[in-house]
This record gives structure tokens, sequence and C-alpha cells, in this order.
């Protein structure tokens, strides 16, 4: 996703940065120079989720991507996520309105099935995002398959 890191954590400048789909544990956590942030998740995971994230200054807001009507970030981040939805290129409309630059890492290839009802490919989110992602075959630290990546100035 293009990220700098300083041992563990990302360096992001004192951005804010939009999760969407970041559940009980978002990259954002791992943010040590972070404004502020704010998690949008359809789950409503346990009281000590959202007090661990408050200690952070990141918010919590219990939805679905596909009614983010957020403005005003620098940046927004989706990894892992929409495979799972509704309707991920609506989600992707919705985070190039909310800021200027949108990381990205999705797996791609994977037939839908239970859980996954959409199968992601290069092309489709090629096209929903507008700009050209980059495709890696992940073979380590249990992460196996195809991924889509890429930063873009929407």
């Amino acid at each position: 996703m293009g990220l700098k890191t300083q041992g563990y954590s990302f360096l992001v400048n004192n951005k804010r940065i939009l999760d969407i789909g970041g559940g009980p544990s978002s990259m954002l956590l791992k943010c040590c120079d972070l404004k502020c942030g704010m998690v949008v998740d359809p789950i409503h995971y346990p009281d000590w989720t959202i007090d661990r994230y408050a200690a952070k200054n990141i918010q919590v807001s219990i939805d679905i991507g596909e009614n983010v009507n957020q403005y005003g970030w620098d940046e927004v981040w989706i990894y892992n996520c929409m495979q799972h939805t509704i309707d991920p290129e609506k989600i992707i409309q919705n985070a190039k309105r909310a800021a200027p630059v949108l990381r990205v890492l999705e797996w791609i290839d994977i037939p839908a099935h239970d859980g996954h009802p959409h199968e992601l490919t290069e092309a489709k989110l090629n096209e929903w995002i507008g700009g050209k992602g980059t495709v890696v075959e992940l073979n380590e630290s249990g992460c196996y398959g195809r991924a889509y990546y890429g930063v873009f100035r929407t």
C-alpha cells in the first residue's frame, strides 16, 4: 500500500485517514503520527475495541462501506474488505469522494463463495478506481494468492 514504516509502525505525517472495513484491529492502530482516523465497519465489536481506538484518536462508525458519506479526509484505506461487501464499486466511489488519496490492497481472482459474494479482478478494480494497480503473487507468512494494490490520486 506504499506506506512508510518505522519499526513496526506506519508513518503517516499527521494525516486524517478513513479506513473502510478496518474491523477490530485497523492498521490505523499502528500509525505513530496519525492526526485522527475513522474506522467504518458493519460489525459491532466489543466496547474495549472502541476504547482502544479512542485512545489513538480514531472514531468508529458501525456501518457498511456503501453508506460512507464522508468528506475532508487526507486518505482512505481499503484492504481485504471488498469481497465481503454488497457493492464494491459503490464503496470505491464513496472513497474517491472522501479523500484525494486512496490506498488499496485486495485479494483478486478468488471465485465468489459464502461470505465472499464478489470475485474481484484487476480489470474491475482498475475500472472502478480509474487507475492501474499492481498485481503480485504472494506466498509468505500465511498470505497466499494474487493481490492487487496501489496508491491512487482521486
